[in-house]
């Protein structure tokens, strides 16, 4: 299905609407519980655009306003879990809170640095959608990876995930390493089938380099820029990403692919080792505070996993999937991820990175 984005979102007044997945129930309704008064933080983090949004909505109004001090660690996330994880063997971990994905917070969970949580300290969470829960893992919000394309230059885009493998695409493709572990699920999908075939899709990678020479970016900011100059037309990303680069005025349309789009939802978790951990479970129940997950629904262009988020029709109906498309959606086997996620990263930076 394809999603034209020309026409400007401007958002009305939020108001109470149903669940964010069809046909989910919202469980019971649990007693507030106020945030402790004060304390440190140490969150670990992504940078850009991701961190100026959580301190807004997040950060600044719900704990550091409060009397919180929040101390912030930033970087990509294959660094920031090699370090929790090297720091396992002093048992003091150098943060309290680190954002992840669900995929990752599986994997840390294997390692045995980050908690399961006390959901008593965490009274927001039992409005979470039921689907997107773990006892270790605070789902925040969501997205999946969809076709985004310039409709000015590309009159009839890619429709699937294997049209991408199209020699025809040659020059026009954006991607960033920092959804590496996507396209190598995505390629296994199109050679197999199914998201646990990263090995038989390694050598359409490879034809891919070598035929289509897709132009490969460190980051979303980077990708960003190289569709507004022209040098790309085509990119392989979140649908929020597109959502957020067509608001910023580029002539963007999303393609949700037949395959089915691969689901992604990014959260925190709690550091089996933080030294603040009463602090730790106040930030993660502010993270999931209704208002904060309406305005950064609204700043962001992800779904929030809290459904009482008070978004309007036109916002829910444009950051988040139709039934039909949620039918069709691809989630991990995170199990067979954590198992190859160092393997993918270090075959993706010789063979496909260079």
């Amino acid at each position: 299905m394809t999603k034209d984005l020309s026409a400007p979102f401007t958002p009305s007044r939020r108001r109470m609407l149903g669940l964010l997945l069809a046909g989910v129930a919202a469980p019971a309704l649990m007693p507030r519980m106020a945030l402790a008064a004060g304390g440190t933080v140490v969150v670990s983090n992504w940078g850009g655009d991701w961190n100026e949004r959580t301190m807004r909505y997040v950060e600044k109004p719900l704990l550091e306003d409060k009397g919180f001090t929040v101390v912030r660690d930033l970087g990509m996330e294959p660094e920031r879990k090699t370090k929790l994880i090297a720091e396992k063997r002093i048992r003091r971990a150098s943060a309290d809170v680190i954002h992840v994905n669900s995929s990752d917070a599986f994997e840390l969970k294997g390692q045995e640095v980050i908690a399961d949580l006390d959901l008593s300290k965490i009274p927001n969470y039992a409005d979470v959608v039921e689907e997107l829960k773990a006892p270790y893992f605070v789902p925040w919000l969501y997205s999946a990876v969809v076709i985004i394309y310039n409709k000015d230059k590309v009159p009839e885009p890619p429709t699937s995930y294997a049209d991408l493998f199209d020699p025809k695409w040659a020059g026009r493709i954006g991607l960033t390493n920092q959804l590496y572990f996507n396209y190598m699920m995505m390629a296994g999908l199109v050679a197999n089938g199914d998201m646990t075939s990263a090995e038989e899709g390694k050598p359409l990678l490879e034809k891919m380099v070598a035929e289509s020479k897709p132009r490969l970016y460190a980051a979303h900011q980077q990708l960003q820029a190289g569709l507004a100059n022209g040098e790309v037309d085509i990119a392989v990303n979140y649908k929020a990403r597109g959502l957020q680069w067509a608001a910023d005025g580029q002539p963007l349309a999303i393609q949700y692919p037949d395959e089915g789009a691969i689901a992604v939802t990014f959260g925190a978790c709690l550091t089996e080792f933080g030294p603040n951990r009463d602090a730790g479970y106040a930030y993660l129940d502010a993270m999931l505070d209704p208002t904060a997950m309406a305005g950064l629904a609204e700043a962001s262009l992800y779904a929030p996993a809290n459904p009482k988020a008070e978004l309007s029709d036109e916002l829910r109906a444009l950051v988040d999937f139709s039934p039909e498309e949620r039918a069709t959606m691809r989630f991990l086997d995170y199990a067979y991820v954590a198992q190859n996620t160092a393997g993918w990263l270090e075959w993706w930076n010789k063979s496909f990175a260079t």
